[in-house]
């Protein structure tokens, strides 16, 4: 069900389908509740997985759902790039072909491991956010890129 837009930056691109989740050994699930609600009041239809979400059920709702803007993933644990591991076959066979959102504790530990976004990015993540704050603007900026990308060049 899509919610009534909170203002006039909403999606416009026709691509506004949210694909959301927690990755597969993650049960955090209350803040994936509440990024789906604001999601929704922002004007995105959120196809929301919930948590203890495998790559493999990304990949499906992203084959089973048309505008697709961006699959956005959650992990909490900080066992994100384990729980990932099959994120680079599915991008290579171009089953996940929107970009791929990435964010909380990325990370286990105080002490955070400044390869870990490296890791994550070759793993196939386009983009890694570090503030809830990060994730609307990316959206927006993404269904700007993808509307831009759908109009007709002059010859």
């Amino acid at each position: 069900m899509r919610g009534v837009p909170a203002h006039t930056d909403s999606p416009e691109s026709g691509h506004d389908v949210i694909v959301l989740g927690v990755t597969a050994s993650d049960a955090h699930a209350v803040a994936n509740q509440l990024i789906a609600h604001d999601l929704r009041a922002e004007g995105y239809t959120v196809i929301n997985l919930g948590a203890c979400t495998p790559v493999s059920e990304f990949v499906r709702a992203v084959r089973e759902n048309t505008g697709v803007l961006a699959v956005v993933i959650g992990s909490l644990n900080g066992h994100a790039h384990e729980d990932l591991r099959d994120l680079p076959a599915a991008r290579a066979a171009g089953q996940l072909p929107c970009p791929v959102v990435l964010g909380g504790n990325l990370s286990v530990g105080s002490r955070k491991d400044p390869g870990a976004l490296d890791r994550l990015h070759r793993l196939g993540v386009d983009h890694i956010l570090t503030e809830l704050s990060d994730l609307l603007p990316l959206l927006r900026e993404l269904a700007r890129r993808t509307t831009r990308s759908q109009v007709p060049r002059a010859i």
